[in-house]
């Protein structure tokens, strides 16, 4: 009744006359329903004393430990054009098995002897090579020579200079003896001359002095003129010898600048065969990338470039691969506001997308179905796509294993464990929107105490 009219019903109508009322307001029924209250009441209290694990969360999805063990897609070096394909989706490929066969599409690739004839190259390059190597041990020969040439030279014009300078030597020793004799004669000439006007000579003997004094005079002048050409020997001589010197050096120097250039050609044929042997190399390598490998042994997940005749540039992707061999492990992401409550080692609990699971957050002990896990990585810079801070998860040892078929990119839940508190004062951090209590790990208190 909702009691809008003033007229009220219950004033003119009793309800006593009903076994209905006699039931519903009996006296026993207060007081068990005061039972149950008093009960409820009282177990509410015991409940908000019990322990309460307080806990961060967080979603992710399941990875690997280890970079290598994740999927990756496989790439080629090279641009081409897919000719062949080896492997199905969901095939399973050992490490350097062939997955597919390429092309070339680059017209400067595209001859098929091109290794061949730029190896040809390289040897013809050699060979220059080796022309000039005998070129330069041929000029180093003739400079050789030219150097014994010009000391034997050198050695016959100082000889010569010395029998000049002795020459000289002589002529002047000549040359003074004969002015002696020029100079007896005269004195001679000159004392007949005066014995005759004394009349002890006649003109006969002054002729005959006068005779051997031009004789002596014309010695002496043939003399002066030997000497002369004797100096003039010796001058010629060092002259030839000086001569005889830049002669040979500008022959040398030009033997030497001959030599100079093979030797320029030569590093320039030596940088040239280097160049060649590099593109034959790069060739060969090339060559053997018209075959994509499988990195490692795996499942092949995906071709991304599927047909026959389909062009890609280098480092595009063509397939995906998932490795074999792998340990599993949780990416999850936290909040910033619970990253300092994040430490390694650090217990979590993982429930799985698939696997049923009964989970109670503040009471791991009674959940089922989750499993254990430690934090081995915590990121230290934010994820800029959500906000949040990446923690990597690894199976605990200590713990059952994870399950057998559980899948690389699965998600998963996960529950870092913290402080056992109250029930009350979880209610009561609910309700004020506080954080967890921020705590360190046993391990790390005891070696802080330590130092």
């Amino acid at each position: 009744m909702l009691n809008i009219s003033k007229d009220s019903l219950s004033d003119k109508v009793s309800l006593e006359q009903y076994k209905s009322h006699d039931i519903a307001f009996h006296k026993r029924h207060f007081r068990a329903f005061n039972k149950f209250l008093y009960g409820f009441a009282i177990l509410a209290v015991i409940i908000l004393f019990l322990p309460w694990t307080q806990n961060v969360t967080g979603n992710g999805f399941v990875t690997t430990l280890t970079p290598d063990q994740r999927p990756q897609t496989v790439q080629s070096q090279i641009p081409g054009r897919i000719e062949k394909w080896y492997v199905r989706e969901g095939d399973f490929v050992n490490a350097g098995d062939t997955i597919l066969r390429i092309s070339e599409i680059k017209t400067e690739y595209q001859d098929p002897l091109l290794v061949e004839r730029t190896q040809q190259q390289a040897d013809a390059k050699q060979g220059s090579a080796g022309s000039y190597r005998t070129k330069i041990q041929a000029l180093t020969n003739q400079i050789s020579a030219l150097q014994q040439e010009l000391q034997l030279k050198l050695e016959q014009g100082r000889n010569k200079v010395e029998q000049s300078k002795y020459k000289v030597r002589a002529d002047s020793t000549d040359l003074i003896a004969i002015r002696n004799n020029f100079e007896i004669a005269q004195r001679q000439y000159d004392r007949v001359v005066e014995l005759i006007q004394d009349g002890l000579k006649s003109r006969v003997d002054v002729e005959d002095k006068r005779t051997k004094q031009q004789e002596m005079q014309a010695k002496v002048i043939a003399q002066e003129n030997k000497l002369l050409a004797s100096r003039n020997d010796l001058i010629n001589a060092q002259v030839e010898l000086n001569r005889l010197r830049a002669s040979y050096a500008d022959k040398i120097a030009k033997a030497q600048s001959d030599r100079a250039t093979a030797e320029g050609s030569l590093f320039q044929a030596q940088a040239d065969v280097a160049k060649l042997e590099n593109q034959t190399s790069s060739y060969r390598i090339r060559n053997s990338l018209y075959y994509v490998l499988a990195p490692q042994n795996g499942y092949i997940n995906k071709a991304i470039k599927g047909g026959i005749g389909e062009t890609f540039k280098e480092g595009e992707k063509l397939v995906g691969i998932m490795p074999a061999d792998y340990d599993l492990a949780v990416e999850t992401f936290v909040e910033p506001l619970d990253l300092p409550l994040i430490h390694l080692g650090e217990e979590v609990r993982v429930q799985f997308d698939g696997w049923p699971a009964i989970f109670f957050s503040g009471w791991p002990n009674a959940s089922f179905g989750t499993y254990g896990g430690k934090v081995v990585a915590v990121e230290t810079f934010i994820t800029p796509e959500n906000g949040k801070f990446r923690v990597l998860i690894a199976p605990d040892p200590q713990d059952h294993e994870w399950p057998e078929n559980l899948r690389v990119g699965s998600g998963a839940y996960t529950i870092a464990l913290l402080e056992d508190v109250p029930i009350w004062y979880e209610i009561w951090r609910q309700l004020n929107g506080f954080p967890p209590n921020y705590y360190q790990p046993d391990d790390k208190s005891d070696s802080k105490d330590k130092k």
